[in-house]
């Protein structure tokens, strides 16, 4: 006689629905939230020049009444190409800088056997726990040499503590026994951490890439304390004086790019600073919280 397998249906509680309903409620509230400011902006810098209305109108402007005018007037300025290409040059330069530090000093603190470990540790967490200020780095930045250098935005910061714990406790999370066997086989340090190490970890390394980018791209401060030249000056710094200018009436910077409507002008700037980190995530969101989740269970 055959017996035939009965399917087991798990209802799910009265409580538990009334939970998720609610946690759905929540999350279209939030991506409402989200969505509305972003729409604006989009909208905004598509606005023609003869556009006479509220931005709640201006919201729900058909695309056929569109002006590109912003856009070509951005991309046609050589303030603004320069700008962006400096943002792009501190970008790549600071992610590969970070992690190649970052990396090493990671691997460093999650061998539990190294000589002196401890107090490696305790230096790594100090300037943490106490920050020096900023007076003291900018002396710093000023006696080495680095002022007007674009070096002068990633370097001071290219070490994040934090970044590099995280790291830290994913190393930790892989198993003794893959670094053990190579070492028996006489494979030095640097062999361990290059093909067992690096292979295993491009979840956190490209989370903790993506941390270092969204940093080193929308850095304001080290970008107005070290660079005094306008042919170094990064989109953040672009972009606020486009802001300040609009907002004086004081046209010297926003008349030079063309016939845009000041406000067009400075939502499509907006827009376009963060294209880049937008079509970022997309490729590294499989990864972010893989990695955030592992690299944060071990301390």
């Amino acid at each position: 006689m055959s017996k035939k397998a009965s399917a087991v249906v798990i209802r799910m509680p009265a409580s538990d629905k009334w939970f998720y309903r609610a946690l759905d409620v929540i999350l279209v509230f939030t991506m409402i939230v989200v969505i509305i400011p972003l729409w604006s902006t989009v909208t905004q810098s598509f606005r023609p020049n003869t556009f006479i209305g509220s931005n709640l109108e201006g919201m729900f402007l058909p695309p056929w009444k569109w002006s590109t005018a912003a856009y070509k007037a951005l991309l046609g300025n050589n303030g603004f190409a320069l700008a962006f290409f400096n943002s792009m040059k501190i970008l790549i330069f600071g992610v590969v800088t970070s992690l190649i530090l970052t990396i090493p000093m990671a691997y460093c603190l999650s061998i539990h056997s190294l000589p002196g470990r401890k107090i490696l540790i305790a230096f790594v967490l100090i300037p943490y726990l106490f920050n020096v200020g900023l007076i003291p780095t900018y002396l710093v930045v000023n006696r080495v040499g680095l002022m007007n250098h674009l070096a002068a935005i990633y370097l001071p910061s290219a070490i994040s503590t934090y970044n590099c714990l995280i790291m830290k406790g994913f190393f930790e999370g892989i198993p003794d026994s893959l670094k053990e066997s190579a070492r028996i086989d006489g494979a030095p340090e640097w062999y361990v951490l290059v093909r067992i190490i690096l292979p295993l970890s491009k979840p956190i390394i490209l989370t903790i890439g993506l941390f270092y980018g969204v940093s080193f791209w929308n850095n304001f401060l080290h970008a107005m304390l070290y660079l005094n030249e306008n042919s170094l000056q990064p989109l953040p710094i672009l972009l606020r004086n486009i802001l300040i200018a609009s907002g004086m009436n004081e046209f010297v910077e926003v008349n030079a790019f063309g016939d845009a409507p000041i406000s067009a002008i400075k939502a499509a700037s907006v827009f376009m600073s963060a294209i880049p980190m937008i079509l970022a995530y997309p490729f590294i969101q499989k990864y972010f919280t893989k990695g955030t989740l592992l690299g944060s269970v071990k301390g």
